[in-house]
């Protein structure tokens, strides 16, 4: 049975890690794009990939320029497919130069992760379980540069933490965008750079395998377990190590946070995952702000609705929603007057969004609520809609 494995790499490198997954966020807000697209020119001939809507290339863009191949025979050209494979191979070496003086091996304890520079104040942004044993922490450069880092904030439910450096001593290097994850597609180049195993500085790539991916995170202090919503699947090589590293597009843009894999052994099986851009646009600056996050909270626990739970509820068998299991004692929804238990209610849509699966309104609250806002959820009730107020809360420490 293939379990997720949590992608942290200790320095013997041969103990087992277990998958650290995330989960429930909060709004998105400021998320850095770039507006050029200086990487796919070079390789135009060879993807179909579909480039964000934001990106608009402009005569201040900076240009990269393609070196040219190396003829294999003395005065004849490349030419025809050859030509493409340069290309492609050209594009990912700029790449590589563009973003990884940025990305940084971080040794803590007896364990190690990656990571990279969020802006101008020597912030650098890696997962809360690369950092969560504590102990002094060494950051490395791809240069040699070797500089001591201390703990900005971390938020344990979506596996984020902000490391900080003195700003002074990287004023050279350029930080790495965030791209829009919103617009990602399926099928779509990737990059990952990150010290797999402890060789750091290393790149594989692949593709978006999978969007939208749903996973059990931290786990409340009643017991209860929590999700995260929009995970990014892709077959990109991650390994132990990788952690907290970047997962780029072919713009040199952040689109993810590598996290977890998934295998039945201790390496990559081609299935990984990685924090969604929108998610750390949202979550960092919070955490650089009060060190900490709050994260709305709706209080239910729920899933799809059965063929046999909708005969028994009077409604189409093809209907689409969340059939609450639980309202929380205590939590908002419960004190809004939501059902679960033997006569639940079912959720088909929030604030006018239609909502298919608990994936959609996970997503929502991530990316468009914070505490204290109330929402309007369209439910089903005895087979008749209503809508709900329910003002958000806090939710509760995760463990």
């Amino acid at each position: 049975m293939n379990k997720q494995t949590r992608i942290r790499s200790i320095r013997s490198f041969w103990l087992p890690f277990f998958v650290v997954l995330i989960l429930i966020l909060s709004a998105c807000s400021g998320t850095e794009t770039v507006e050029s697209n200086p990487i796919t020119q070079a390789i135009n001939s060879l993807t179909q990939e579909t480039e964000p809507e934001t990106a608009v290339l402009t005569e201040t863009d900076p240009v990269v320029e393609t070196a040219a191949p190396v003829n294999s025979v003395p005065g004849t050209a490349v030419n025809g497919p050859i030509a493409d494979l340069f290309a492609q191979e050209q594009a990912y070496v700029s790449i590589y130069e563009q973003v990884n003086p940025a990305v940084v091996n971080i040794v803590i304890g007896s364990g190690q992760g990656s990571g990279f520079l969020f802006d101008n104040n020597g912030h650098i942004v890696t997962n809360n379980h690369v950092v969560a044993s504590g102990g002094q922490i060494v950051v490395n450069f791809d240069d040699g540069r070797q500089l001591p880092a201390t703990i900005v904030g971390t938020d344990p439910s979506s596996d984020l933490a902000v490391i900080q450096v003195d700003p002074s001593r990287v004023s050279d290097i350029t930080p790495v965008a965030l791209a829009d994850s919103d617009a990602l597609k399926v099928g779509q180049i990737v990059i990952a750079i990150g010290s797999p195993f402890g060789l750091q500085s290393s790149m594989t790539t692949g593709i978006i395998s999978g969007l939208d991916r749903l996973f059990p995170g931290a786990v409340g202090p009643d017991g209860q377990s929590f999700q995260i919503p929009n995970i990014i699947q892709t077959d990109a090589a991650i390994n132990p190590g990788n952690s907290g590293g970047p997962l780029l597009n072919l713009y040199g843009q952040v689109i993810g946070i590598n996290t977890a894999i998934e295998s039945p052994v201790r390496g990559s099986s081609g299935i990984g995952y990685a924090v969604p851009a929108n998610i750390v646009s949202n979550i960092v600056p919070q955490i650089i702000a009060n060190g900490r996050v709050e994260t709305p909270w709706l209080g239910i626990s729920g899933g799809l609705i059965s063929e046999a739970a909708a005969n028994a509820l009077g409604l189409p068998t093809n209907q689409t929603g969340i059939l609450i299991r639980d309202a929380i004692v205590g939590g908002p929804a419960a004190a809004a007057g939501l059902r679960g238990g033997n006569n639940p209610d079912v959720i088909v849509g929030v604030d006018g969004h239609a909502i298919v699966e608990f994936d959609d309104l996970l997503g929502y609250l991530v990316q468009q609520t914070v505490v204290g806002q109330t929402i309007q959820l369209q439910i089903l009730r005895d087979g008749q809609p209503q809508t709900v107020s329910v003002t958000l809360s806090a939710r509760p420490a995760s463990s």
